[in-house]
């Protein structure tokens, strides 16, 4: 966390040490980056560490040392949210965003009780005739103050006031009770989060949303990231087969993204790999993306373990993914993800 103050009484906001702050401190964080990336040998061992940095400049000579600090500490955290190893001004909106995060993290929690949650569902596709396969499970949070609020915010919220678990359980109950009225064997897919599988209690969640629904195991399908088995391989390839050996379906999501992919299909059977809709939005304009396509559908097919694309969203993609031998899409090509009150007509 960096702060730089200036003072009224040696430069005016408009001199030209003044106007050369930012840079002057740009400069700085940009060498400490660099500094603390160096490796570091420590008896025998091989440490790279990093580091983020917020940086908060005093325009107001009025301010007191406190709001500066504050300010350095808010562009702190950005910097940490977009990766680390990079450093971040302060600006007055992510004050603005600060403040939303902190109420929607306290709003959170009286959320699931207050039956705010709802699940909107996608359906997924054959590539080849259009046959509905089944539908992955999106959760999204109807604020009464600020609308919908998608998983991408209000997930890593409740992971971090410690209500993931509790939603987790109620997202898996809600979608295979869904999933129980559809007609066989029209499947639900759910996504797990690393931190959700790293919890003691997901196992006993998946046999009571099983148990209560009625629904078949095989028509439930986990989604997980190659993170999940990264974060502690042993126990979560246990907590994999255990699932798998109950009949429930494993899918790896967002396949093509990981570090080590090719690893993680060795040491687990998945039954589906998602790729990721990155690779999908370029495959019209980039002839590299067909080609790193097809070598993840010959992968899947070598394997065999089905290949689903995600983000398909025009003609020529579906036409594209189905020539190279894609086996299920899924996208807006197809269906937006819609309540399940509004599914009667795609599942006649």
């Amino acid at each position: 966390m960096t702060s730089w103050p200036g003072s009224a009484a040696t430069s005016s906001p408009s001199s030209p040490a003044r106007r050369s702050l930012p840079a002057d401190a740009a400069r700085l964080a940009r060498r400490l980056v660099a500094a603390l990336e160096t490796p570091v040998a420590v008896n025998g061992h091989t440490l790279v560490i990093g580091t983020s940095i917020g940086i908060a400049i005093a325009e107001d000579p009025s301010g007191t040392a406190a709001t500066l600090l504050r300010q350095a500490d808010i562009a702190l955290y950005q910097a940490k949210a977009a990766g680390r190893g990079t450093w971040r001004f302060f600006d007055p909106a992510m004050d603005v965003e600060i403040q939303r995060r902190r109420q929607l993290g306290g709003d959170l929690r009286g959320a699931l009780a207050g039956g705010q949650f709802v699940l909107h569902y996608q359906p997924i596709v054959g590539a080849h005739g259009q046959a509905l396969h089944g539908f992955e499970a999106l959760p999204r949070w109807h604020h009464p103050e600020h609308g919908e609020v998608g998983p991408a915010e209000f997930i890593p919220l409740a992971e971090e006031v410690g209500l993931l678990g509790p939603l987790g359980a109620w997202i898996l109950a809600t979608a295979c009770r869904a999933a129980a009225s559809w007609p066989d064997p029209v499947k639900v897919a759910v996504n797990l989060s690393p931190l959700q599988c790293a919890g003691l209690g997901l196992e006993a969640d998946v046999r009571a949303a099983l148990a209560d629904s009625g629904l078949r195991p095989d028509r439930l399908e986990l989604e997980i990231t190659e993170a999940v088995l990264l974060q502690d391989n042993a126990a979560n390839l246990s907590l994999l087969r255990a699932f798998r050996a109950a009949g429930v379906r494993i899918a790896m999501d967002e396949f093509g993204t990981g570090y080590s992919s090719l690893g993680t299909l060795h040491r687990f059977p998945f039954d589906k790999l998602k790729i990721d809709p990155g690779f999908v939005r370029s495959l019209a304009r980039d002839g590299g993306s067909v080609e790193i396509l097809r070598a993840m559908i010959w992968l899947g097919r070598a394997l065999k373990i089905d290949v689903l694309a995600e983000g398909v969203e025009t003609p020529e993609q579906a036409r594209i993914l189905r020539e190279e031998g894609c086996q299920e899409l899924q996208g807006n090509l197809f269906g937006p993800p819609a309540p399940v009150a509004d599914l009667a007509a795609i599942l006649a």
